[in-house]
């Protein structure tokens, strides 16, 4: 021990969350029964109830004593610290002191919060570009030449019933739905092109960037080469193991389980997964049906016509957030389920299976509905006198505009929506348990609680796997879709501040202290947003192809007219002969008898080059990003190098050291 620097004061030599590391091992690893049978551990005595509850103490309550209200801060403890500069409200502003963080909480809290600061802050130019556009956007709704061109027609485009006339619809005029064609601008417009262009790139410098910047923190936090030692089993895993082995590391015997039959409960989990996300397919049907039938009733009422698209999709939008939340938190538990019945046997092999079966699932159940609206809808609608049909009605259609704007809606509502329920559920749910189990182990006021009893009042902390899921599904938001709603990013941003707030005060004030986790990165999470950002490159191209009429406008101007003059005439089909009692126009490419024409036949080539080429070119400077941009910063590789270098001259001049001294020994013995 001499040898190591600061060993003459044992009070200071471990910090405080070593020790916690050091009583946790110590705990973990003592065997208080067989040890054949895995009876070791105190999480196995908590499992068996023989304990309720372990955890380290917090240092101190978080508030200062009314009588010794001092502004010295190192008169505080760690905790208070941590209370007055960053878990107060009134300090969104500041900078998140991660170095203490990392001290009271351990590196694997610290990393979480590092990213959660590196995310919202790389959100900001977002944000702003992001509201830079959404005005142009604003101004793009009154300039249009083809907003002009709808909302000047009066009576000149007769359209087609949005359904059949036996079922209450009738024939209107196109200039009924100006507002609604006008609205469309907002979102389908050259500005949109461009904020797509600039999120794909946004997104891949965020996680490069990120990649830097963790591997900075990792090695000034002393865990760069942190490698995952042995873990024990978990207390779940051993009090169901069937059977026993000698462990090929440690040589102990503990609990085992055979591997085949955790291949088939694993394939059957990922039935349940299937199931599941029939159950979230169904319920998107079902939402459909629900939007072709309110549109449908309101669209026959000609007060409420021009309303009717509005309507059917923010009230779609609503149910579907609702769906979104029930199903999100009774697959969560059910995937827990599962994932303690396939019997994995460390706590890392249990988060990292669970971790994939919700996002697979939380994927589906968030975007399922976006991606419907983005790319399927009103696909296959058909055209006048061969319209196709889905349970004896016909397929719900875009707007007059597209369907850019209802992809808008509906983003807008799920985002806002669930940042507003789960911020609501943070606030009041750590405060209710708190407040009952306070209530529970209440004592005379006369009384003085030890330290123990004050923090076993407190919820336990149930680890950062929501907190990260949250995050994540927000980010697909912000990428995948940001084209229909760039606005996206500033209210990730407004959220993100609260979000730092209230899990920095649910941590201090109303939860037991964690135990400080080591950790290097962010694990498993960082390849999920991986996939997610090449996703969102291959989503943005496909929206601005197919669903933006970005491509068909721009090639009108080429072949027709620079000024869009008659691209509404031009982009109106006529019924064919016969299929109508009068004679009304629809929106699509065809000619006179339902075949497409030409310019149909062009744009879809025109789409499918855009998608290749933008995909291809976004990727290759991604390539030259992550060549020319080292994950290591040039300073820190040098530091590094550095470090192992002097690491190895110590280790030879001690080495050398030694042999003298054997020598100096050994000559000294003889005669």
């Amino acid at each position: 021990m001499e040898k190591f620097l600061g060993s003459d004061n044992p009070d200071t030599l471990f910090p405080n969350t070593q020790r916690t590391r050091i009583m946790y091992e110590i705990l973990q690893t003592t065997v208080y029964g067989k040890r054949h049978n895995a009876e070791v551990g105190i999480d196995r005595l908590i499992e068996e109830g023989v304990y309720t509850a372990a955890f380290p103490l917090h240092e101190g309550s978080y508030q200062k004593e009314k009588k010794k209200r001092s502004r010295v801060s190192h008169m505080w403890n760690r905790r208070q610290i941590l209370y007055e500069f960053w878990a107060k409200w009134r300090r969104f502003y500041k900078y998140q002191p991660l170095d203490h963080l990392r001290d009271y909480f351990g590196e694997k809290v610290a990393f979480y919060f590092a990213w959660l600061g590196f995310y919202t802050s790389w959100l900001i130019p977002a944000a702003f570009v992001g509201i830079v556009v959404f005005l142009f956007g604003i101004h793009s709704m009154e300039t249009s030449p083809i907003a002009k061109q709808v909302c000047e027609s009066a009576d000149r485009f007769r359209m087609c019933p949005r359904c059949e006339l036996d079922q209450g619809c009738s024939y209107y005029f196109l200039s009924e739905v100006c507002s609604e064609n006008r609205r469309a601008f907002l979102y389908d417009n050259p500005g949109t092109i461009f904020y797509s262009i600039f999120i794909s790139f946004w997104s891949i410098l965020f996680l490069e960037f990120w990649k830097r910047r963790s591997v900075t923190l990792a090695h000034k936090w002393d865990c760069l080469g942190l490698d995952e030692e042995e873990r024990p089993p978990r207390p779940a895993f051993s009090a169901r193991a069937t059977h026993t082995a000698d462990n090929p590391v440690t040589g102990l015997t503990e609990p085992t389980f055979p591997k085949s039959i955790r291949v088939r409960r694993m394939l059957l989990g990922m039935g349940t997964i299937l199931v599941m996300v029939c159950v979230v397919l169904i319920f998107i049907v079902a939402l459909i049906l629900y939007r072709t039938i309110v549109k449908i009733t309101l669209f026959r009422n000609p007060d409420t016509r021009s309303q009717a698209s509005a309507v059917a999709s923010y009230t779609g939008a609503v149910l579907q957030l609702i769906v979104i939340m029930l199903l999100g938190k009774v697959y969560t538990e059910v995937a827990r389920r599962i994932t303690n019945w396939e019997m994995h046997r460390t706590e890392q092999d249990f988060e990292f299976h669970l971790t994939l079966k919700v996002f697979v699932f939380q994927f589906v159940n968030s975007y399922s509905g976006l991606f419907y609206i983005a790319f399927l809808k009103g696909r296959f609608v058909g055209y006048p006198g061969n319209y196709n049909q889905l349970l004896g009605m016909r397929p719900d259609d875009c707007k007059a505009g597209g369907c850019l704007a209802e992809l808008a809606h509906q983003l807008g509502v799920i985002l806002i929506g669930k940042q507003i329920i789960f911020n609501i559920f943070e606030i009041l749910v750590p405060k209710i348990r708190s407040y009952f189990r306070r209530r529970r182990f209440q004592r005379s006021r006369f009384e003085v609680s030890s330290r123990w009893e004050e923090d076993y009042k407190l919820v336990s902390h149930g680890g950062l796997f929501n907190e990260y899921m949250e995050m994540v599904v927000q980010f697909g938001f912000v990428t995948i879709f940001v084209a229909a709603f760039p606005l996206a990013p500033v209210f990730a941003l407004l959220n993100n501040w609260v979000e730092i707030r209230l899990d920095a005060h649910k941590l201090v004030c109303e939860m037991r202290r964690v135990v400080a986790f080591r950790a290097k990165d962010i694990g498993i999470w960082f390849t999920i947003l991986e996939t997610l950002t090449d996703l969102a490159v291959i989503s943005n191209a496909f929206l601005i192809a197919f669903t933006t009429d970005f491509i068909p406008r721009t090639l009108y101007r080429y072949w027709y007219d620079w000024n869009y003059d008659g691209y509404v005439d031009f982009a109106l089909a006529v019924a064919p002969n016969g299929t109508s009692l009068e004679e009304c126009r629809y929106f699509d490419f065809r000619d006179d008898e339902g075949s497409y024409t030409r310019f149909y036949w062009a744009v879809t080539a025109i789409r499918l080059v855009f998608v290749i080429v933008f995909v291809h070119v976004v990727f290759f400077v991604l390539k030259l990003i992550k060549i020319s941009v080292p994950d290591i910063p040039r300073r820190l590789d040098l530091m590094v190098r550095r470090e192992n270098y002097l690491a190895k001259q110590a280790l030879m001049d001690f080495n050398n050291d030694s042999r003298q001294v054997d020598q100096d020994g050994t000559g000294s013995d003889r005669p």
